[in-house]
């Protein structure tokens, strides 16, 4: 990954992705937009995924921001992902996240409150792509097997598909195993002290990993809810 962090902007409205465009260029990323879906993935595609961050707009003409965001991350899982959307349903920010998007913004935003999103994003991306020294290089629980190194996680063997965000909330868990873990902690250490967005972001993100980890999701023995408080990993 280059110092320079490049960012694909996918939005229809002109307005709207060229105050986001001139934003991110004033704080130095490299930026690249998109009109619409089908622009997005042959550029994407042109591009060979090497981006550090995708800014995706739900509601646009042709294909969507969450087909988009799929097919994304059908191609990359580490890649961060914000979408965006005009409307205030939850619905519509629960969708975005449990089809693999790290984050939302309600349109209108701030420069500001663009940049903290996009920024977050981009470190966790750098985070997961840093070569370092590994102390413990896997880490077992149950019938899990997480590999700090290749990060992945396998289950009976079998490899589980997880976003970056997935795999940090893993991790976080596995080395904090039959602790119960304040929601506010968990949306620091995975999101970042200075995360400005919902909470409610942890609980979406728990939902989405215990479909893939969890027998019955609905009914979990892995990640257990400590109600009005957050979630604990029982080993």
């Amino acid at each position: 990954m280059s110092d320079v962090r490049k960012i694909l902007v996918v939005e229809d409205e002109d307005a709207i992705r060229d105050f986001v465009v001139i934003n991110l260029e004033r704080a130095g990323y490299l930026v690249t937009s998109a009109a619409d879906g089908e622009e997005a993935l042959r550029t994407f595609e042109r591009a060979g995924g090497d981006f550090d961050a995708v800014l995706l707009d739900i509601m646009m003409p042709g294909i969507d921001g969450f087909a988009v965001c799929r097919r994304i991350r059908e191609i990359d899982s580490t890649i961060g992902i914000i979408m965006l959307s005009a409307k205030t349903q939850e619905m519509d920010k629960v969708n975005g996240l449990m089809l693999g998007a790290d984050d939302y913004m309600t349109k209108p935003f701030s420069p500001s409150e663009l940049l903290a999103r996009i920024d977050a994003v981009c470190r966790r991306v750098a985070m997961l792509a840093a070569t370092g020294p590994v102390r413990e290089r896997e880490i077992t629980s149950g019938p899990f097997l997480m590999d700090t190194r290749s990060r992945t996680v396998r289950k009976n063997g079998v490899l589980l598909e997880m976003t970056q965000v997935e795999f940090q909330l893993m991790e976080f868990f596995f080395k904090n195993r039959n602790t119960a873990l304040e929601r506010g902690r968990i949306l620091n250490t995975i999101w970042g002290e200075n995360y400005v967005g919902d909470e409610k972001i942890v609980d979406v993100n728990v939902r989405r990993l215990r479909m893939k980890i969890e027998d019955n999701p609905s009914t979990p023995v892995y990640i257990q809810t400590i109600w009005g408080f957050g979630y604990k990993w029982n080993d």
